[in-house]
Parts: structure tokens; sequence; C-alpha cells
């Protein structure tokens, strides 16, 4: 009734002012209404029905793409305003999902001076924003139907200082731009790089470099200071994105910090902020749960038992279900996570009882977890298979500076290795590349001394492998390093551990491999995990939407593969990587984390993330013409890279086709204005401690933009799922991949030693991450490990109509074929039993390169982006 009433009385102005006489363009608007996230919201709805009532709530103006207004600095001529209708009567009810969208009718009047339309002004006179997703116009005279992807979030005009422009999903190089838009286009880009001033706001739109300059707290006590991470040759790194929040009181070169209870409002331009359909930021809210309401009950929990695991049983039951005392902090976490939430994290069953899901490592055998077998086969195919190398020489050696750390070399003899080589010497298990290493020695030696005054004590390990006939790895030894107790320059004191299976001898041998794992974990999280894929990506996302135009084919390209990632990197530095966050408690480095982070950068090279260069720069392929893929694995039954070498050929092979068909020659790289400016400040701010390196591609040819394309979309979804997603799988259990060590190897005579020969299980746990610690890690690494609901997978996109050129719409259907034919491939080699380190004895195969998955937790899925 009311929507006729509305329509009626439009149409009597119309009659008045002769508007109905004139030729319309019919158009449909389909937006997400703020208050269908926020039902809070009642006072802005009540002020946006009074602007509906007299026509003027939300106006979109269209812009010519072909003739221009000499009164407006040539930009393309602007047509009348036109409204949308029926927002009053268009309401969500309150059953809607999360996320729900609404169609709206738009009718324009054809003007004849605008002609084709290729942009559109929007202002949105209500009080509280929406998010825009498509306009698409119907019948255009001359042109039939033009349609227009918008996917952002329109806050009130007063909020800004310029017009909101959308452009039609055309795609143009900035010289093939036509001329009524080119003014549009350069305008747009200046406002998203902003003025690098003042403090930004939730509807600023700006896309600016800091520093980690973040992370500490000097203001809360000293003991939280931290260094600035980049801008720096002492501690380089890449940027993050600018929030301008003023500098602490404590440090001027220190950002001041939001309070945990405001970690969600962190700026983040809001198009980059997670859930654009979805309602309430369900894994944002998770995190503030985890650390806000769970550390405190856990806390309340360890306080009332013992603060260690005394057997391996129970660690198992906390996925077979154990009491949480009932009292007001179990109260308290019912009272403040949403139902939904509280299913998910606290699986509470009405009679306490706390349970986390069994871990797949675990799942069909609760012992094979340790054996030698599974130990080495998950540097192949497990959480952090991506630094494994061929072992070139004997004894390994370190590439420390002596004349600093002394003599860093391995004192692996021949020895503790050479009866167990299946009869060949050293010389030819190496001439037939059958030994390998887990080198974490180099990385940790140099800050050992400082770790180890922490709660933690740990070791800078070696471990050395050899590979059998059947395929499969098994470890010869372990070396574990201290800095040597008189000083740096005297080198290491270290232990070499074979292995053993019983008595006393297997238990040290078991803690040998601990103490590796730990290594391996902090390894994992902090460089292969944190700096390889999210840290380094972010300026990637900066650089791309301040320099490459929405019309831009490369910013199309790219920009499914940056969803979300700024937005968890800044709740990572909020309340993850920073002083005093859940990493430096569950992760052995502790308060060294992120420092030794930036010195691993120091030796970050772009070109060696692509994953051929990788596998040859650490001996694991050659070159061969005649192998699939250009390249020879050294070690053929290799999961992450046998399968990881299709995904990348397949990347390769679309981007290839992608950009071939806008670049038909050397030239047209080297002339597009927008790509230079992009690629140097990609180099000169991005990775602004790197911008003397001469390893970065000149971007002078098609080729180099192929090559750098590829490698940013296998680093942001393929590269990022390997290190992500198996997390819970292989470390929901923590005795398999422990994140800290407590103490040293018992030696023998102590009360120590004496533990490990009668309780050999109670040892063992009283060694690695402690019970508190691993509730948390745990509760963490579950969420970290979950695909949201609306995950958009390699190969998909958010939307079929994001481009309007068919040749790259067919090449894109391709690559989905490929990926489909990638996934059978996938299942048959797991099935296939030659492959033995696909499933190894924890009967698990290795799908964390199957490209698509659904929701929750599932070991598998390639999300297009570092989402999570």
């Amino acid at each position: 009734m009311l929507n006729s009433i509305i329509e009626m009385f439009h149409s009597i102005i119309g009659a008045i002012t002769g508007e109905n006489d004139r030729k319309k363009i019919r158009g449909t608007v389909v937006l997400m209404k703020k208050n269908v996230l926020d039902f809070t919201d009642f006072r802005s709805s009540i002020i946006d029905r009074v602007y509906e009532l007299v026509g003027k709530g939300v106006s979109l103006q269209l812009v010519s793409a072909v003739h221009a207004d000499p009164t407006n600095g040539l930009r393309g001529k602007v047509g009348k305003p036109a409204y949308l209708k029926g927002w009053i009567t268009t309401i969500t009810p309150s059953t809607a999902t999360a996320g729900e969208e609404s169609a709206f009718k738009v009718t324009f009047d054809h003007d004849a001076e605008i002609g084709q339309p290729g942009a559109f002004i929007i202002r949105n006179n209500h009080r509280s924003e929406f998010y825009l997703r498509t306009l698409t116009l119907k019948d255009v005279p001359g042109h039939g139907k033009i349609h227009f992807v918008c996917n952002s979030w329109v806050y009130p005009a007063y909020k800004y200082d310029t017009d909101r422009v959308f452009f039609t999903n055309q795609t143009y190089l900035p010289s093939e731009t036509p001329g009524p838009l080119r003014g549009y286009r350069e305008s747009e880009l200046l406002n998203l790089r902003g003025d690098g001033t003042g403090e930004l706001k939730e509807w600023d739109r700006v896309y600016d470099y800091a520093y980690y300059n973040d992370l500490g707290n000097p203001d809360r006590d000293p003991k939280y200071a931290r260094p600035v991470l980049g801008g720096s040759v002492e501690y380089p790194y890449p940027r993050r994105g600018r929030t301008g929040r003023p500098p602490s009181e404590t440090d001027p070169n220190t950002e001041s910090r939001l309070p945990l209870l405001m970690s969600l409002n962190i700026y983040v331009p809001r198009d980059e902020r997670f859930g654009h359909i979805k309602l309430s930021d369900f894994l944002a809210y998770a995190l503030k749960a985890l650390v806000q309401f769970l550390l405190p009950e856990f806390e309340a929990l360890c306080d009332s038992t013992p603060n260690e695991f005394d057997s391996f049983q129970d660690v198992f039951d906390l996925y077979e279900g154990f009491k949480v005392p009932d009292g007001p902090l179990l109260d308290k976490i019912k009272d403040n996570i949403p139902l939904e939430m509280l299913k998910e994290l606290v699986r509470t069953d009405g009679e306490g009882l706390f349970k986390f899901p069994t871990p797949q490592v675990i799942k069909e055998d609760k012992s094979a977890w340790r054996t030698d077998k599974e130990f080495a086969r998950e540097m192949l195919a497990g959480l952090n298979p991506v630094l494994i190398r061929l072992l070139q020489e004997f004894p390994p050696e370190s590439k420390l500076d002596p004349e600093v750390y002394g003599n860093q070399n391995s004192s692996i003899t021949k020895e503790h290795i050479e009866n167990h080589l299946d009869g060949l010497t050293i010389n030819k298990a190496l001439e037939k590349k059958r030994l390998f290493i887990l080198d974490h020695h180099d990385t940790l030696m140099p800050y050992l001394r400082r770790i180890n005054t922490t709660s933690t004590k740990t070791y800078a390990s070696r471990t050395v492998l050899f590979l059998k006939d059947d395929g499969t790895l098994k470890p010869l030894a372990i070396e574990l390093s201290l800095p040597h107790p008189d000083g740096d320059k005297f080198g290491a004191v270290s232990k070499v551990y074979t292995p053993a299976e019983h008595g006393v001898e297997g238990s040290i041998w078991q803690l040998a491999k601990a103490y590796a794992a730990v290594n391996d974990s902090g390894y994992h999280q902090l460089l292969s995990h944190w700096l390889n894929t999210h840290a380094v990506i972010e300026p990637f996302v900066i650089a791309t939407n301040r320099q490459l135009s929405v019309l831009h084919p490369i910013n199309k390209l790219l920009d499914p593969h940056f969803r979300d990632t700024m937005n968890i990197n800044a709740l990572a530095r909020q309340i993850l990587i920073n002083a005093g966050g859940v990493v430096e408690s569950t992760v052995y480095p502790s308060k060294y984390a992120m420092e030794m982070s930036s010195v691993v950068y120091k030796n970050w090279v772009f070109t060696e993330q692509a994953l051929p260069a990788d596998l040859i720069n650490r001996g694991m392929a050659e070159k061969d013409s005649d192998a699939p893929h250009g390249l020879g694995l050294v070690l053929d039954d290799y999961p992450y890279a046998v399968d990881g070498l299709e995904i990348w050929s397949a990347i390769e092979t679309w981007v290839e086709d992608y950009c071939s068909f806008y670049y038909k020659t050397d030239e047209m790289v080297e002339k597009d204005s927008e790509l230079q400016s992009w690629w140097k400040e990609l180099r000169e701010e991005g990775h602004g401690d790197k911008k003397d390196e001469p390893w970065w591609p000149k971007m002078h040819t098609v080729k180099e933009l192929i090559d750098t394309c590829t490698i940013i979309i296998w680093v942001a979804s393929a590269l990022h799922a390997a290190v992500n997603f198996g997390q819970y799988p292989y470390a929901g259990f923590l005795p398999n991949r422990p994140t800290i060590s407590r103490r040293f190897m018992p030696e023998e005579g102590t009360p120590e030693y004496e533990e490990l020969k009668s309780n050999p299980e109670k040892a063992f746990l009283k060694t690695i991450t402690a019970q508190l610690q691993t509730l948390l890690g745990i509760s963490l690494i579950e969420i970290l490990s979950r695909h949201s609901s609306d995950e958009v997978y390699l190969g998909q996109r958010d939307t079929p109509e994001w481009t309007l050129d068919a040749t790259p719409l067919k090449a894109f259907e391709k690559f989905g074929r490929k990926l489909t034919d990638i996934e059978e491939n996938i299942i048959k080699r797991n099935g296939d039993e030659r492959f033995k380190n696909r499933v190894g004895p924890v009967k698990m195969p290795y799908t964390l390169l199957y490209p698509t998955s659904e929701g929750g937790l599932t070991g598998k899925g390639i999300p297009n982006s570092v989402s999570i």
C-alpha cells in the first residue's frame, strides 16, 4: 500500500513537470542496507524514510563515455539525477540471512547528449552507509544492456569531499580510456591515495603505507616496547596499511594502540573489511572472543588443575570432552559470545563439556604421529613443506659470519650416519641425491642466547634425512646446538642424536624430534606463513589500489587475490603478533618473534617466491625440458611440489592468456603509465627496504608482467593455503607440532633424566608447550584453519560479469576446468599406493592444494586470497 502511494506521488510530480513524456532508461541497483547488518541502526532508518518520502534518498547520474563537457575540464557530460525507488518498502525481514541483498528500480531520462554511459555518480543522502553491489541498465538506445560492478560501501555524501564514481565493467589501458572518462579515472586514483596526513576514519577510502611501528605498547609497560620494523637497515620489513593513529606518549616512533575491545575498529579501507556479505564479521568476533573471553576461562581451568598434562590421554581428552568448572567465568563466556559462535567455539553440550574437534593427524591412529616415517613425511606433505632441501655438502656448513659466530658448521660425522645409508657411502649418497636436510641452525642461532633468557629453553637444530628406495625419507641424525657459554665467537656447542626405539634412548630420540619440531613450528608460523604470505602481499594490495584504476586489466586480474588481506593483517597486528599477543605467548621466540622475521626478510627475494625457482633453489628440482612443467623433481613423491607445480602451471597459463590479450607487444607494457607507476611504487615504497635489489623485474616486457602476476597470485592463493589450512589437521594435536620447549634435554644423573626413564610421556609433556598455551594455541589455529561459508576459491569469481571482454572470460573458464582436472589428479595420486608420502602412517591424504572446499575445518581448498 505504502509503495503504491509513493509511486502515485512521484507520478503526479512527473506529470506536472513533463518528466513522464521523455524516453527512459530503466535500471536495477542491487545493494545491501547497513541495517541488515546492524539492527540497532534505528534512528538512521527513520531519517532515511523522511528523505525517501520526498524522493531524494539516493541519487544516480550517468556520465557520458563519448561526449565531453567543456565547462568541466572536458570530463564526460553528467546526466540529471535519478532516484532509487522503493527504499522504504524494500525491507529485509528479521529472518533474513546475513548479508541479504535487495534490488531497487531506478529510471533515468534518456539524454542524447550523454549517449553511451561509461560511469555513474552516486550520492547517498541517507544517514547510514550501504553496500553497493551492481547497477544494470537495460535497453540503452544503441547499446542495449550496460553493467556496472561496484562492490563498495557508499557512505552518506556529507562524509566525502568528492563524488563517488563507478565505471562500467569495460576494461581499458590508460592510453585507451575514452577521453571523457580519463579525468574521472585519474581523480578516483588520487582519492584512494589520500594526502598522507591525519588519522583515517572508517569512511575514508585511503590506501597508504606505514612501518610496523604499532606492535609495541610502551605506554602500558616498558617490557612491551618493540623495535620499529621497516625503514632501517637493521630491521627491514614490508610496509603495512597506514592508520594515522597518533604516536604513543612514551615513544614518538611507536604508534599508539587501540584498546583490545576496540580491535574490530582498527582502520582498514571499508571495502577491505571482512564480511562484504556476512552478518557481524564472524571471524573477527571469533578472534576477539578467543582473546577476551576464552583466555580468562582457560586460566581459571588451568589454575584449578595442575598446569601440566600428565599423559597423552590428557591431551586426547581435549577432543573427547572434558568438564569445564561451573561458575561465573563459564557464564561470562555464554553471555558474551553469540549463540552460533558458542556452538562453534566452546561446543558446550549442556553439561559443560569442553571439546575440540579431533585433528586428522590422530583421527585414524593415535600413535602413528610418533613414528620416524611420519616425522619425515610431514617435511614433504605437512604444514611446512617449503623448507626441506637437498644436502649438497657433508658435514652441513653454516653461512653465519665466523668472525662474529665462530665455527657454526655441523658436528654430525660420518660415524653418525654411514651405517644407515642402505650400503652407500656418504659421497655416493650425496652424488645420488639421497641426502636431505631440515636446517634451522643459522636462522635461530643469532637469537638463541636471548630467546633462552625467556621461559623458552631450546636449541638450534639440523635434521639430516636419507631417501630410501621406496621413496620415503628416514631421519638419520638430529643435531641440537647452543651458543658457547664463553661467547658467540667461540662457535656452537652441539650434540648429535640418532634414532632409537626403546628404553631411555628411545625417549631421548623422541625429545630430539620434538626440539626439531619446535624449531620448525616457529619458523612455519613466523616466516613461511606470516612473513612470506601475509606480510609480503599487503604492499601489493596497497599499490594496486593506489596506482591501477579499476578499469585497468591488471587491477581486474589481481583484485580477487587481495580480498580480506588488509583486514586479517590489521587484526593480527592488534591481537596476534603484537607485544604480549597470542603469538608471543604460544611460539618459542617469544618477544623476539617479529624481530627475527625482520632479519629473515633481509634474504627475501621476490623472484624466488615462484614455485619452480624455490624448488631449484632448495635443490629439490632441476630444469628438465622433457619433464612436466619443465622441471624434474629430485624426489618424485613430494606431494607439495607435485600438486603445487600443477597449480602453478595452471595459474601461469591463465595469466599468460589474460595478459597477452591486452598487451600485444613489450612496448605496450613499457608505455602503460599506470602499470609503470604501480611497479615503481611497489618497489620503492611497498617493499622500500628492498628498492635497490638487482633482482626486481624491470617490467619492460610482457613476460616480466606475466611472471610477476603469476608469483603474486601463487603466493596469495596456493602458497598461503599450503601453509595455513593444515594448521589444525596437523598441529591441533600439539605433541605432533609443539611450539615451545621449556627445558633442555635431560642429562644423565639428573632427576629429569630419572623421570624420563620412569615416566617418558610425562617428561615429554613437561618439556613441550604447557597446558594453558596448548589450549590457547589450538583454539587459535582452529579458527585460522577454517574456511568461511562465503569463501571464493581459486578459479572462481564473486561475480560472473567481472569483465565485458569475451576472450579473458573464456580463458578464465579454461582455468576453472584445468583446476577441476587437478582435483581429480590429486584424488588419484592419494589413492595410488606407490606414493607412500601422500597418506603416510597417520592415514591422512594430502589435500592442502586441492582447489575447492566447503566451509569449515576441511584441510583442503585454495581461497583466492590471504583471507585468514
